[in-house]
């Protein structure tokens, strides 16, 4: 296996990961939004899950959003012509990008605030989980800028390979 095709599978294997967490939100979402499991038809076994429906709807989509994302990222990079290193560097920038928003979903479900600030907003106080889901996704945020920022400048870049 060349190096090209580690970096690529590494990027598809997170985002395998990803996505299936993704669709276990969407069971999350069924769930929450019907406020149980229908075992027959109009027979339905009442569960109180935590979090609310639009936020099992964004761990749901978001998750999922991510991890087409990093696919089509690594089936982009053989054709932007990026060098291996830095193909593998951005790989690892959209891998931790791809976790640290799917921790952010997650602690977002379990925050009384909703990890949307490191204090207390409109929708209730702190929580440490808060801070541990909304830590890594603001520094990723910026990691997937700069990745975003460096795949745009090398599709536009005249030539086809990184010197």
């Amino acid at each position: 296996m060349n190096t090209m095709n580690f970096v690529q599978r590494r990027l598809m294997g997170h985002a395998a990961l990803i996505m299936l967490i993704g669709f276990v939100a969407g069971v999350g979402l069924l769930v929450s939004a019907v406020g149980g499991i229908e075992v027959l038809p109009g027979k339905i076994i009442p569960i109180a899950l935590f979090g609310s429906v639009p936020g099992w709807t964004a761990a749901h989509l978001g998750g999922m959003l991510n991890a087409i994302l990093m696919i089509v990222v690594a089936l982009m990079l053989p054709v932007l012509g990026f060098s291996l290193k830095t193909s593998g560097n951005l790989g690892l920038m959209l891998i931790g990008t791809g976790w640290a928003n799917t921790l952010f979903y997650w602690a977002s479900l379990l925050s009384p605030n909703q990890a949307l600030t490191f204090g207390a907003n409109r929708f209730g106080p702190a929580s440490m989980i808060a801070v541990l889901g909304l830590l890594p996704a603001l520094v990723f945020v910026v990691v997937a800028i700069v990745a975003f920022v460096m795949i745009a400048r090398q599709a536009f870049r005249p030539g086809s390979r990184e010197v």
